[in-house]
């Protein structure tokens, strides 16, 4: 497999929750990282307790000039590019009687678009270092949960994207695959707007019930498939749950 040692990592939504795990989980192995967010004071101290290894960008992964300067930062800091984790998203939990096309379309754009977008940025750096792009797809394609149609509606569409632009970038050297977490606790639910940080965690640990693990899970344990899915140089296309049987369907008294 290969090493994790002199890697290159591009991680976007690296200031909080998954996206900080993964950073100081390659960082710690040697990698040099390089994260990105909208919020340069989340994601600068993020890089500040991690230390040199952890370079910042701020940006929009919706927005093309935000996109190109990502990939030249990563370039920059790594010397290379071996590994784009398109991280960023952003929740909409609404009826399907209440909300509106412009929400879908920006849910989209932030969930979807804009990672494919950043891909193609990536798509001549990635080529020359035989790389590989991740995706973070979501249990809510394992569990109906209603309400979440938007949101599960994004991660679905890049559970597809993964295996189609597996097929279409193997030829350049370039893997793709995807991560479907499970309970973990991040912040996107309060970005949102939905729950207070309290809230969240309570409403998060109350669903310890529903994995078949009987546990919710870390960021640490995300970044692990993260790092199988690079190092791994024979697997492209997978999707590979790391959920704590949450997607299982049990519940647990």
């Amino acid at each position: 497999m290969r090493p994790i040692e002199g890697m290159s990592v591009l991680v976007t939504g690296g200031g909080s929750g998954l996206g900080e795990g993964m950073a100081r989980h390659f960082a710690a192995r040697g990698a040099k990282v390089t994260i990105s967010g909208r919020r340069a004071d989340k994601i600068e101290a993020v890089a500040g307790s991690i230390g040199g290894a952890c370079a910042t960008v701020t940006g929009d992964v919706t927005r093309q000039a935000d996109r190109e300067a990502m990939v030249a930062r990563a370039v920059d800091h790594g010397g290379k590019l071996d590994l784009l984790v398109n991280n960023a998203g952003n929740m909409l939990r609404q009826a399907v009687t209440e909300y509106t096309e412009r929400e879908l379309l920006d849910v989209f754009n932030s969930n979807v678009v804009g990672g494919m977008m950043l891909t193609r940025a990536a798509h001549d750096a990635l080529a020359a270092a035989s790389g590989c792009v991740i995706f973070i797809g979501s249990v809510h394609n394992r569990r109906a949960f209603p309400g979440a149609s938007p949101y599960a509606a994004t991660k679905g569409a890049l559970e597809a994207l993964t295996r189609v632009l597996a097929a279409e970038l193997g030829g350049a050297g370039i893997r793709v695959g995807c991560v479907v977490p499970g309970g973990v606790l991040t912040e996107i639910n309060q970005r949102a707007g939905l729950f207070d940080d309290e809230a969240a965690r309570e409403r998060l640990e109350g669903m310890a019930s529903m994995h078949a693990l009987g546990r919710i899970g870390t960021a640490e344990e995300i970044a692990e498939a993260i790092e199988y899915l690079a190092r791994a140089e024979w697997t492209t296309g997978a999707v590979l749950e790391v959920d704590g049987g949450l997607g299982l369907g049990v519940t647990f008294a």
